[in-house]
C-alpha cells in the first residue's frame, strides 16, 4: 500500500492561478495573439520560388508552428478545465468564446500556408519532402497538401473559418450553456435533492430500480423540457456542416470523419457488418440480465443495474492503487506515468454537483502535463473510467518526444490507447475477484462495455447517419429526433429491450462537438482493434510495451490500414481482424451465460 494519499481534485494553478480570474493566462492569451499574428505574417510574407530552395522557408514556419500551436493549446485545454469543473463559472464561458477566435485565427494561417503548400509543383515538391529538415514529416506534410487541394481557396476557407466562430462553434457554446442549467431531481430518505447530470448518470447503475426509475423519467423530462432549444442547436450545427461540404463539393457527409480517422470507408463498412452480424450473442446475454432482474425484458435504465443487491464501492484510493497495481504488470513506463498523475494532482475525480457530465483527458504542451476529469462515486465503471482516461494520458506521454505534427493522432486510434489500459484493468479485476458474486459483477462490467461499444455506439452512428440524410432536406424536428434515436437504439440493440431513450441525443455531448463530426465509430474501431493489440500483449507479457509504444509512435503518422499491417499483420478491409476481435467479447458472454446457468 502507498502512503501518499492521492487527491481527487485537480490542480491548475501550476499553468494559471486564480482559475478564470487568472492575470497570468489573460496575459497567455494576449502572447498566443501576438504569436498567431506573427505566424501568419510569416506564410504571408513566403515568396515561393517553386523550387528546391522553399524547403528552408517551410522548416521555418513549421517551427513557429509548434510554438505558436503549443500556446493555443494550452489556452484551450485550460478552458476546457474550467468549464468542466464548474458548469456555473460565467468566466469560464467567456473565456470559451476567447479561446475559439484564437483557434479560428490560428486555423486561417493554417489553410494559408496549406494552400501555398499544394500550390507547389509536384516535381517541385517530390524535392523539397527528400529535405532533411522535413522528411520525417512527409507523411502529414502529404496529406495537409492533398486536403487543401480538396478544399475552397484560401479566401474562401477563410470566410468559412471566420463564419464558424459565431455560425458553428458558437451554437456547441450553445449546448454548454444550456447543458449547464440542467438539474435532475431525485427522492432519498424521503427528501428532494438535485443531481447534476454527471452525478445523475451515475445513479443508473444503482442495485434500487425504482430509483434508476425515477431518476431516468425525471432525466428525460429534464432534456425533454430544453429539447426544442437542443433541437435548434443540432440542426444549426448539422445545417452548417453540409453547406460547407456543399461548397467544397463533398457530397458525402463521412467523407471527413474518415479523412480525420484516416481511415477507409471500406474498413469502417466492413467492422459494422461484422458486428451487425454477430449480435445473437449480446442479446443472450441482455435477455440473461432480464431473467436475473426478476424482469420479462431490460429498459434502458437496467442496463448499467447492478446484479448484485449490494453496491460493490471503491473508494478513490483504491480505485488508484489497483490501477497502479495492474498497469505494473504490464509495463514500467505506464505505470511510472500514471503515478505521476496520481502524485501531482493531474485528475479532477471528485463527486459533487455542478461538474460538467462525463470524462475526457487533455494535454497542456507548454507544460507537458495531463489533466483528466471525471466524477468518480465508487463503481466498477468508475475505476474503468478512470483507467480509460489515463490511456489516453499515455499515448500522449508516449509520443512526447516526437514534432508536434507527428503528434496529431486521429480519435480512432485514441480510442485504441484508452480502451486497451481500460482491458487490463478489466481483466485484472475479473481475475482476482475474491467471490463468486463479485467475479460475476466484474466480468459483467466488462460483457456491458461490450453492449456499450457493439450496440450503443452503434445506434448513435446510426442515428447520426440518418439525422445528416435528413437534415439535406431542411430542419429535423425534435419528434423526428426522437424517433430516428428510438429506431435507431431499436435495430442497434436488436429489440432486445422493452423501453428505450428517445431524447439520447439531447443529452449526449458528443453530437454537439464542433472539433470532431461523428465522435461515435472511433470508439467502436478503438475497441475492436485494441483488442487485437491486446491480444499480442498477453502473448508477449510484461516485455510488450516497448512495442506498444512503438505502435503508438506511429499513429499520427500513417493510415490506420497501414498502421495494423505493419505492427499486427492485419488487413482491416477484411472480416477476418474483426471477426477475431468481436469473437474475444462474445467469450466474456459466453463466459457470464455459464456462470449464470443455474442461476
Amino acid at each position: 500500500m502507498t502512503a501518499t494519499a492521492y487527491s481527487t481534485m485537480w490542480d491548475l494553478d501550476v499553468f494559471f492561478k486564480d482559475g478564470s480570474g487568472s492575470v497570468e493566462f489573460d496575459q497567455h492569451l494576449q502572447e498566443t495573439r501576438e504569436h498567431i499574428n506573427s505566424f501568419f505574417n510569416q506564410i504571408h510574407n513566403w515568396q515561393l520560388s517553386n523550387s528546391a530552395a522553399d524547403a528552408a522557408e517551410i522548416s521555418e514556419i513549421i517551427e513557429l508552428f509548434q510554438q505558436t500551436a503549443k500556446k493555443v493549446r494550452q489556452a484551450g485545454a485550460f478552458v476546457s478545465c474550467l468549464q468542466a469543473q464548474n458548469t456555473e463559472d460565467k468566466k469560464a464561458k467567456d473565456l470559451r468564446g476567447a479561446t475559439t477566435e484564437l483557434s479560428a485565427a490560428f486555423q486561417n494561417a493554417l489553410t494559408a500556408f496549406d494552400q501555398k503548400l499544394a500550390s507547389l509543383k509536384q516535381s517541385v515538391w517530390d524535392q523539397i519532402i527528400t529535405d532533411k529538415s522535413l522528411v520525417e514529416l512527409s507523411f502529414v506534410l502529404n496529406e495537409r497538401r492533398e486536403k487543401a487541394a480538396e478544399k475552397l481557396s484560401q479566401e474562401e476557407e477563410t470566410v468559412i473559418n471566420a463564419l464558424a466562430v459565431d455560425g458553428y462553434h458558437g451554437w456547441g457554446q450553445m449546448y454548454d450553456v444550456i447543458v449547464g442549467n440542467i438539474n435532475i431531481p431525485y427522492t432519498e430518505n424521503g427528501e428532494t435533492k438535485t443531481l447534476s447530470v454527471g452525478q445523475a448518470a451515475n445513479k443508473f447503475s444503482s442495485p434500487d430500480r425504482e430509483l434508476r426509475k425515477e431518476v431516468f423519467d425525471n432525466w428525460e423530462k429534464a432534456w425533454n423540457r430544453q429539447s426544442d432549444y437542443l433541437s435548434k442547436t443540432l440542426n444549426h450545427l448539422g445545417g452548417f456542416r453540409l453547406n460547407v461540404y456543399k461548397v467544397r463539393g463533398w457530397n458525402d457527409f463521412l467523407k471527413e470523419p474518415l479523412d480525420l480517422n484516416r481511415m477507409k470507408k471500406e474498413t469502417l463498412d466492413t467492422m459494422w457488418e461484422v458486428i451487425s452480424n454477430n449480435k445473437a450473442p449480446l442479446v443472450k446475454y441482455l435477455e440473461r440480465k432480464a431473467q436475473l432482474l426478476g424482469l420479462e425484458k431490460l429498459s434502458w435504465y437496467d442496463l448499467d443495474a447492478p446484479l448484485s443487491k449490494s453496491e460493490m464501492k471503491l473508494s478513490y484510493q483504491q480505485g488508484a492503487e489497483f490501477i497502479l497495481e495492474q498497469f505494473a504488470h504490464f509495463g514500467e513506463e505506464m505505470t511510472a506515468f500514471s503515478k505521476k498523475a496520481f502524485e501531482e494532482k493531474w485528475i479532477e475525480a471528485e463527486d459533487r454537483p455542478g461538474k460538467a457530465p462525463g470524462g475526457f483527458h487533455t494535454y497542456f504542451p507548454e507544460s507537458s502535463q495531463s489533466r483528466i476529469f471525471m466524477t468518480y462515486s465508487g463503481t466498477p465503471s468508475n475505476v474503468s473510467t478512470l483507467a480509460h482516461e489515463l490511456g489516453h494520458g499515455f499515448h500522449t506521454y508516449a509520443m512526447r518526444d516526437l514534432h508536434l505534427l507527428n503528434r496529431n493522432y486521429a480519435m480512432n486510434v485514441a480510442e485504441t490507447a484508452s480502451t486497451f489500459a481500460e482491458m487490463i484493468v478489466a481483466d485484472a479485476a475479473v481475475k482476482n475477484a475474491g467471490s463468486e458474486e463479485e467475479k460475476l459483477a466484474l466480468l459483467e462490467d466488462k460483457v456491458q462495455r461490450s453492449v456499450t461499444l457493439l450496440m450503443n455506439i452503434h445506434a448513435r452512428f446510426l442515428f447520426e447517419t440518418r439525422f445528416y440524410e435528413e437534415r439535406k432536406q431542411g430542419n429535423v424536428s425534435t419528434e423526428s429526433l426522437n424517433e430516428i434515436m428510438e429506431a435507431a437504439q431499436k435495430e442497434a440493440y436488436a429489440n432486445a429491450l422493452d423501453e428505450y431513450h428517445p431524447s439520447f441525443w439531447a443529452s449526449k455531448l458528443h453530437f454537439f462537438i464542433t472539433g470532431v463530426p461523428f465522435y461515435n465509430f472511433p470508439y467502436t474501431f478503438g475497441y475492436l482493434f485494441s483488442l487485437g493489440i491486446y491480444a499480442e500483449a498477453l502473448k508477449e507479457g510484461k516485455g510488450y510495451e516497448e512495442k506498444y509504444i512503438a505502435l503508438l509512435k506511429d499513429t499520427a503518422s500513417m493510415s490506420v490500414e497501414d498502421l495494423a499491417m505493419k505492427h499486427l499483420n492485419a488487413d482491416l478491409t477484411k472480416p477476418e481482424f474483426w471477426e477475431s476481435a468481436v469473437q474475444l467479447c462474445i467469450d466474456d458472454v459466453e463466459e457470464f451465460l455459464a456462470l449464470t446457468e443455474n442461476e
